[in-house]
């Protein structure tokens, strides 16, 4: 170990390992039940919310107004779903601002489709 001219030794760096210093372990560290909750949740909102975009896209590539519509309305709906699947196996609050997150493939469809 270098010491600096005015006879102090230098910052010990925290991101570096040190033999008699130990990182402190996490106190929780996850349970099995908390990754299979988070894996769970995970897949059933990207599943649904794979449904809400291609209805979406359904939406797109239909003919009539009333059926894009129709389309962005079911589809906005099934991302509602998907956020509130995720939030009850959390155990969670199913009315909560994280349901506007299932909004947004419907609302971009809705822009893609009427105001480009």
């Amino acid at each position: 170990m270098t010491v600096t001219p005015s006879g102090d030794r230098p910052p010990v760096r925290k991101h570096l390992m040190q033999p008699g210093a130990p990182r402190p372990q996490n106190r929780e560290p996850m349970s099995l039940s908390g990754v299979q909750r988070w894996v769970l949740s995970t897949l059933a909102a990207t599943t649904i919310m794979h449904l809400a975009v291609g209805l979406v896209v359904a939406a797109a590539f239909s003919d009539g107004l009333d059926e894009k519509v129709g389309l962005l309305l079911i589809g906005a709906a099934f991302g509602v779903i998907a956020m509130v699947a995720a939030l009850l196996i959390h155990e969670k609050r199913p009315v909560s601002p994280w349901l506007l997150i299932g909004l947004v493939p419907s609302l971009v469809g809705a822009w893609w489709i009427f105001l480009r």
